[in-house]
């Protein structure tokens, strides 16, 4: 049973890819994360999203120019029956008959007028420093999209590392352990060994293949998961090794708290977000104030054998005032501020949740520090453990229990040495996630 619990010991990450037509390449994590930031759906949109806040900007700037509209008509008329009356029969009769109605079958209408807003209790300057604040917050959660986007690629690299390492290990273990079934066979035709250590041989053969497929399973689903993320041929098969991850990893030093706070995009979204709620509670309170608009106006009119206006022009000065803002928007206001409220409190959430994640995420990475160590040490103890084993075993002096045993901790010291490595690559990179400087440590620009 401890055989066993130590051969399946180990967590084997989810990754993808046939094993037919396979391209391998060495495709270094850099480039794997430019690829991932320019290529990958949810990077699209998150650039998207910002292009329509910047369009959304300009749509709001447009209303600081005026309206100028055009309007004409020409109408058809069913004979109007139009009946007047002179002017000198109209002053001294009121009851007088009109004169002759003329013929008019049509009607021609043109107009022209302008509308420039002066004043409308600064509700143009606000909507537009609201709309510019909430612009500049979409393009910070479209570089936080993109940091949690790249920490994507090196989470499946590392687990690809752990797989592929894994892999490579538990076949050499097999190949060991096919010969030592081999080598017991002969020997139990010769009634050198009992029956029972044959079989206790070959169940460990049985248990190691099964790990194997286990592990290339996992391989293939890891990898098919990276390169669908990539946009890459599903036929390609990505080679994880140290080289292709980050020559200079460690050299990349981690800034102090208060700049770690200003490098999260997530935290300068919500900032910028505050500064949208602020401006629109302004916006809220301008409608308390009256509109005032400069007007203009050009018209043409043509009754057809009744009368003709033209040149018709008007110039002068719009007011309007909704009475009823004074009691209405009371709640726009207080709705206003009650949203700048609300996310004043998101801020303090996230400010605390964010120095959480940078506590957990620098005591990970020491903690993997101490654990590669450990496991390095534990390499070299375990084979030397598996040498003095077998010569005992060689001497009649230990049995085929602590022999298959050794092996198995033998491999299991080398599997977790192999995990130590990827997982303190993957907790420094998830520390850089931590403090908003994953995108900036691998030099896209």
């Amino acid at each position: 049973m401890r055989i066993r619990n130590l051969l399946l010991a180990g967590p084997f990450v989810l990754g993808s890819i046939s094993l037919q037509a396979q391209q391998k390449t060495n495709l270094s994590l850099q480039d794997a994360v430019k690829i991932a930031l320019s290529k990958t759906d949810e990077s699209l949109l998150a650039d998207a999203k910002a292009s329509t806040k910047a369009y959304q900007v300009d749509v709001t700037k447009n209303n600081r120019y005026p309206d100028f509209k055009l309007s004409g008509q020409y109408l058809r008329l069913t004979n109007a029956d139009i009946k007047l009356k002179s002017s000198n029969e109209a002053a001294t009769d009121p009851n007088a008959e009109p004169a002759s109605s003329p013929k008019v079958n049509q009607l021609i209408l043109a107009q022209a007028n302008i509308n420039m807003p002066i004043f409308s209790g600064f509700k143009l300057r606000h909507s537009i420093a609201a709309s510019e604040n909430l612009y500049q917050a979409e393009k910070a959660n479209a570089a936080y999209t993109k940091e949690e986007t790249a920490m994507r690629v090196v989470s499946y690299y590392a687990a690809l590392y752990k797989a592929q390492k894994s892999v490579e290990l538990l076949k050499e273990s097999l190949k060991s352990s096919q010969q030592r079934v081999t080598d017991f066979t002969a020997m139990e035709k010769n009634g050198i060994i009992a029956r029972n250590d044959l079989l206790k041989a070959q169940l460990q053969e049985s248990k190691i293949q099964l790990s194997l497929d286990e592990a290339e399973k996992n391989v293939r689903l890891i990898n098919y998961n990276l390169v669908t993320l990539l946009k890459l041929s599903p036929e390609t098969m990505v080679e994880v090794t140290p080289d292709n991850i980050a020559q200079d990893l460690f050299s990349k030093s981690v800034k102090p708290e208060a700049e770690e706070l200003s490098n999260r995009k997530d935290l300068e979204a919500l900032s910028y977000t505050q500064k949208a709620t602020e401006a629109n509670i302004k916006v809220a309170k301008s409608n308390y104030y009256p509109s005032l608009s400069l007007v203009g106006g050009y018209a043409f009119i043509d009754l057809q054998n009744v009368v003709r206006v033209e040149n018709a022009m008007n110039v002068g000065i719009g007011l309007s005032y909704n009475l009823s803002s004074i009691f209405k928007n009371n709640k726009d206001v207080k709705a206003a501020k009650s949203r700048a409220e609300e996310v004043k409190l998101e801020q303090s959430i996230l400010t605390d949740r964010i120095k959480s994640e940078i506590t957990e995420a620098r005591e990970n990475y020491e903690l993997s520090v101490k654990q590669d160590k450990v496991y390095s040490e534990a390499v070299n103890q375990a084979d030397e453990n598996f040498r003095i084993v077998k010569d005992k075993y060689d001497n009649g002096l230990s049995d085929t229990n602590d022999l298959l045993e050794a092996d198995v901790e033998d491999l299991s010291a080398k599997i977790n040495q192999a995990y130590a490595k990827a997982n303190m690559v993957l907790k420094y990179y998830e520390l850089l996630d931590a403090t908003g400087q994953l995108t900036q440590s691998f030099n896209l620009n």
